[in-house]
């Protein structure tokens, strides 16, 4: 498939997991793919194993403006202006209310909101001038609400109604805005969780499957199948959304 011959798409946070397979799926269907994360290194090598005839690695703390801004001129310079992009990039601190810590909940609060506004500020204005564009803001079935997940719950509930502000004021450009809520997805985040409430990898994702109307947990390649629609001309018609691919399950 080629959907996306000719475009730039730019993902964020993805040296791995949801983020690296977006990377995966919009190189395979044609797109010049720029890995952001703020491993240099990981999302060096992430490009290098892309299957794409353009992939960039780039160095960018998504919090940090001046970051921000320079990893979005490298990709300017060397792949073009950006058609696509998702947010991705995010972090955990969970802790029940009356032990989370300021840094807990601001360290969240900056990478999933602070860091979407920036990208996006940084890259619509070349979606403007090109009049069209794709972006896509990673939000959670958490933001449902979950125990021990205030600031996580929070910052994905924000990123639904800058998904729904965004749309309403790109949308006259050509810029269609949407957002992604994956369930139970397989990542070294959702690993790293499970060790920490002290269960295998492999029994907690069993008993999300068991939990889930769908009897699976899903994976990064589903996450970025639903990104790669959202960012299909088919999907032209669709701005403001949120999707919720957790095979039926809630919170």
């Amino acid at each position: 498939m080629s959907r996306f011959a000719g475009r730039v798409a730019v993902v964020t946070g993805a040296a791995r997991g949801i983020g690296a397979g977006t990377a995966r799926r919009f190189a395979a269907e044609g797109a010049a793919v720029a890995v952001l994360d703020v491993d240099r290194d990981a999302a060096a090598a992430t490009a290098k194993a892309l299957d794409a005839e353009q992939a960039l690695g780039v160095a960018c703390d998504v919090s940090d403006a001046a970051s921000v801004d320079a990893a979005v001129d490298q990709v300017v310079d060397q792949l073009g202006a950006p058609h696509i992009l998702v947010n991705n990039a995010g972090v955990t601190r969970d802790n029940l209310l009356f032990k989370m810590s300021i840094e807990d909940w601001d360290s969240v609060m900056n990478v999933h909101l602070r860091g979407s506004f920036l990208m996006s500020r940084a890259v619509q204005k070349h979606m403007v001038a090109q009049k069209a564009g794709k972006i896509i803001n990673l939000s959670s079935v958490s933001a449902l609400g979950n125990r021990g997940q205030a600031n996580y719950s929070a910052a994905k509930m924000g990123l639904q109604g800058f998904t729904r502000t965004l749309a309403l004021e790109l949308g006259p450009f050509g810029i269609n805005v949407n957002a992604i809520a994956p369930g139970f997805i397989v990542t070294d985040m959702t690993d790293a969780t499970a060790r920490r409430v002290g269960m295998e990898p492999e029994e907690y994702r069993k008993v999300a499957a068991e939990r889930t109307p769908g009897r699976r947990v899903g994976y990064p390649e589903d996450i970025a199948a639903a990104a790669a629609f959202l960012c299909s001309d088919e999907a032209s018609f669709i701005t403001g959304q949120t999707l919720y691919v957790d095979g039926g399950a809630r919170i």
